[in-house]
């Protein structure tokens, strides 16, 4: 459990199904670079239907969550799913479905966390509408900053990406050039901050409090 979540598709192209509270299910089509910001409360499932490798970052706010510091995955059905503990006549009644379909639904899938599809199964088609508002490619978007033979900066706000407002996250794609680097800069309004490296290498210094060097 978290109070906000964002994921950055580093890899490869899928199909993601994201049901907010009190709304229907939205299926997107992902792909490399794809942004996704999602508030608390949210089911999600994620999809490769390729044969190439789907890589997902999971970041979010843990510090209220089950156990500080840590994600708490909560699935609905599998082997330790929520709704295997209830009897299928009471999450019948719930879902207002018949029995022998609620018993397919939370016992057939013996599996947890990543399972493998049989070929034949089908799973929802995206939607190009849906990605209205919950997806912004980074790699696709206009650039906020853009230095001839230097680098390029492509920021996550309200604007391009609203749900940011909502989690409470915010993220900064940089890409730099060779022999190009990013001035020294520090966070003004105590904001934590996690740098991922997508692609290619380099040197990063830290100075912590007193000019010490991390």
């Amino acid at each position: 459990m978290f109070t906000s979540i964002g994921f950055f598709i580093s890899v490869g192209s899928g199909v993601a199904g994201i049901v907010l509270p009190e709304a229907e299910e939205k299926v997107l089509a992902i792909k490399k670079g794809d942004a996704i910001a999602l508030p608390f409360g949210v089911v999600t499932w994620w999809y490769n239907k390729e044969d190439t490798e789907l890589v997902v970052l999971f970041m979010g706010d843990t510090s209220k969550s089950h156990k500080a510091g840590e994600f708490t995955d909560f699935f609905l059905t599998g082997s330790n799913g929520i709704f295997t503990g209830f009897s299928t006549e009471f999450v019948s009644r719930a879902w207002d479905l018949d029995e022998k379909v609620v018993k397919t639904l939370v016992e057939k899938q013996s599996g947890n966390g990543i399972v493998k599809l049989d070929g034949k199964f089908k799973m929802p088609e995206p939607k190009k509408e849906h990605r209205e508002g919950m997806a912004l490619n980074c790699e696709e978007a206009p650039l906020d900053v853009d230095i001839e033979k230097g680098g390029r900066v492509v920021v996550l706000n309200t604007k391009n990406l609203p749900l940011v407002g909502e989690v409470g996250l915010g993220a900064d794609l940089v890409r730099l050039d060779g022999s190009a680097m990013c001035s020294p800069g520090f966070s003004c309004d105590s904001a934590l901050q996690v740098t991922y490296i997508v692609r290619g290498s380099g040197r990063v210094q830290v100075v912590g409090v007193y000019r010490r060097v991390v």
